[in-house]
């Protein structure tokens, strides 16, 4: 099991960046896919980027092109950063992780119910 705590929410015009992190303590992080789900207000909670410890990456279709994922094993940080940023981006954005299975060659996937461990969450607001 990893812990995990995201930073790097915040407030920001439509068409600019933010850049969210997230620090991973406890487990071997090496071992884990890692995942940035977000949430808005009475919607589902939904995938929009992942990353296997291959480092082969997965998008939801509504953020590519716009948001790249990426990550740092010897600091144990996973990175988003999102650029062109929309109204409609506005949500709760989540860290997840989950232990990476043992065959090789898979995209890692964006599906909520892959991942087990979660932070508490970073907000990011779009304004028109």
């Amino acid at each position: 099991q990893v812990h995990l705590v995201e930073s790097g929410g915040g407030s920001v015009q439509a068409g600019g960046s933010l850049r969210l992190s997230c620090l991973a303590s406890g487990d071997t992080y090496s071992s884990y896919d890692m995942a940035w789900f977000r949430q808005a207000p009475g919607q589902e909670r939904e995938g929009v980027a992942a990353i296997n410890t291959a480092d082969r990456t997965s998008y939801a279709d509504s953020v590519k092109g716009r948001f790249t994922i990426s990550q740092d094993n010897d600091k144990k940080m996973l990175y988003l950063q999102m650029n062109s940023l929309r109204p409609e981006d506005n949500a709760v954005y989540y860290c997840a992780a989950r232990r990476r299975p043992i065959w090789a060659n898979y995209a890692p996937p964006l599906s909520r119910a892959s991942f087990g461990d979660w932070g508490q969450g970073t907000q990011v607001t779009v304004s028109s």
